[in-house]
């Protein structure tokens, strides 16, 4: 991933994009750093493939301009934008030659033929597929496609590199593979990157930078770990990962903690991040890894960090980890994740629960 600040090399200046009376993509203003892989993260019909599509000069905006290096492209003809450009269904020609294939884009650049051949090997074994330049998609497996594809991408050593839903055909085995592959390239050559998804794992381990969208709008920007840790709304909490939501009112704050009554009667702590006072109705966010589980004759409260007690009301059995849903008074109930550290608990099943209150994030409530 790419580190340090950078120039943006991608601009989004009031960008918007309406079909007749559906607005697909709310005016946005957006940057992306120059080497950085961005995520570009929502739910079908949120409107990232479209915004990625202005990119490459398949849609027009409606509104609003694109910059890639400080040049407005609203009206560049797609082939002098230079940019690589990879498809969720490969997008080869079956009917030319993996070498074919990859030289597509060079032939309307003018490369001499010589080195045409050279950059079109360098390529292949760049992405780990050296020799089959004779041999036709037909004749490769999925994933191999894929690498052909991405290396018919690169080859013209593009600004900006397109990347829409690009693993999503790929078996789960296939994907994880292919998901270092591409995270592995992309640090290697440096290039700018746009990658659409709707897959959150994706999104967490390859970015740089997450751009999280609803209905057209942008949720939330940032790094994975603050996305992640630190949602700015209830959708993106219930997008990224598996969350508790606690609503609750804030009773007391002080300058470490926020005091939060929830609705079992308990109160909670949550680390102060400033913003909250006391009487306002909240949100707490807490996700399911973060709660840890004990035995209810074997707990010992640690001081400073949050505890309750509860009953497992339901498990599912993951292999390395096991998924409860454990409730407490009220009608309550936590959705916990739990690490296979000891031994696996029993449906109604006493157990108490900790959480300490760093990993209790508060939003306002909606």
């Amino acid at each position: 991933m790419a580190t340090g600040k950078k120039q943006p090399i991608v601009q989004f200046k009031g960008i918007m994009k309406r079909f007749g009376k559906v607005v697909a993509v709310e005016k946005m203003d957006f940057d992306i750093e120059e080497g950085s892989l961005v995520t570009l993260l929502g739910p079908s019909g949120c409107g990232k493939t479209t915004l990625l599509r202005m990119v490459a000069g398949l849609e027009e905006p409606t509104e609003g301009d694109i910059f890639i290096k400080g040049v407005r492209i609203n009206d560049t003809p797609i082939h002098k934008r230079n940019l690589g450009m990879i498809f969720q269904n490969y997008a080869l020609f079956p009917h030319k030659t993996i070498f074919e294939n990859v030289a597509f884009g060079l032939k309307y650049r003018d490369v001499p033929k010589e080195d045409v051949t050279q950059k079109v090997t360098r390529a292949l074994e760049m992405v780990r597929l050296p020799g089959v330049e004779n041999r036709m998609p037909s004749q490769l497996s999925g994933g191999q496609q894929q690498r052909i594809a991405m290396a018919r991408a690169i080859v013209i050593e593009p600004d900006v590199l397109l990347m829409d839903e690009p693993l999503s055909a790929l078996d789960e085995n296939l994907r994880e593979e292919m998901r270092r592959e591409v995270d592995n390239l992309q640090q290697m050559l440096g290039v700018t990157t746009i990658f659409v998804t709707h897959d959150q794992r994706e999104a967490l381990s390859m970015s740089d930078k997450i751009l999280v969208m609803k209905d057209g709008r942008k949720q939330q920007e940032g790094p994975p770990e603050v996305v992640y840790n630190e949602p700015t709304n209830h959708f993106v909490a219930d997008f990224l990962g598996h969350s508790n939501f606690i609503k609750g009112e804030v009773v007391a704050v002080d300058d470490q903690h926020v005091d939060v009554r929830i609705e079992t009667g308990d109160v909670l702590f949550a680390e102060n991040k400033g913003g909250f006072s006391k009487g306002d109705a909240v949100e707490m966010i807490v996700r399911a890894q973060r709660f840890d589980a004990f035995p209810m004759e074997e707990f010992e409260p640690t001081e400073g960090l949050n505890h309750f007690e509860g009953r497992i009301k339901d498990r599912s059995y993951m292999g390395g980890e096991v998924s409860y849903f454990i409730e407490l008074g009220n009608n309550r109930e936590i959705h916990v994740i739990s690490m296979m550290r000891t031994r696996i608990y029993n449906l109604g099943e006493a157990v108490s629960v900790q959480v300490a209150p760093h990993h209790c994030h508060l939003i306002a409530l909606e």
